[in-house]
This record gives structure tokens, C-alpha cells and sequence, in this order.
């Protein structure tokens, strides 16, 4: 798992048909190795911009939306809680 922050909306106008009705946001992972590395997500939590957000990824991203064959590697699975420190 990855911790994030979200750092704004991905708004695409044409895209597979499994993706309908999807929200992406662009995340910028925050602590480790990849800090500053951005990637597309699905919050499907109502997470927002600013939040920082616990992101899994792979097959446990596309099991988390009930489908394992959606054409999606990252999905916001947690919201971390204020105190917590990552840099």
C-alpha cells in the first residue's frame, strides 16, 4: 500500500465503457522511496483534494471495485487520520 495525498481531479471525457461512472484524482505519494511521484487513482471513499489517503494497488485495486478485469491498478482505499506523520 502507498500513503498519498490528493492533490486534484482527473476529468476524462472519453474513456472505457467498465469506467463509467468512476471518480479519478491525481495523488502524489508522500513518504518513501517514490516521494513526489504522481499517479491516477479511483476513490470510490469520497476522499477529496487534500486528504492524505492510504492507496492499494494491482489486483487488490481492481478487487476493491468488485471486477477483475477493470482497467485500474490504483484505488484509494483509507483516509489517514490527521496525526499521523509521513513526512
Amino acid at each position: 500500500m502507498i500513503a498519498a495525498r490528493l492533490i486534484d481531479t482527473v476529468w476524462a471525457t472519453r474513456k472505457a465503457e467498465s469506467l463509467n461512472g468512476l471518480k479519478f484524482m491525481l495523488a502524489e505519494e508522500i513518504g518513501g522511496t517514490d516521494s513526489g511521484r504522481r499517479f491516477i487513482v479511483v476513490d470510490n471513499i469520497s476522499a477529496g483534494i487534500g486528504d492524505r489517503v492510504i492507496v492499494t494497488t494491482g489486483s487488490s485495486a481492481r478487487r476493491m471495485l468488485g471486477n477483475d478485469d477493470i482497467p485500474v491498478d490504483a484505488v484509494v482505499v483509507g483516509i489517514i487520520d490527521a496525526d499521523c506523520n509521513f513526512g
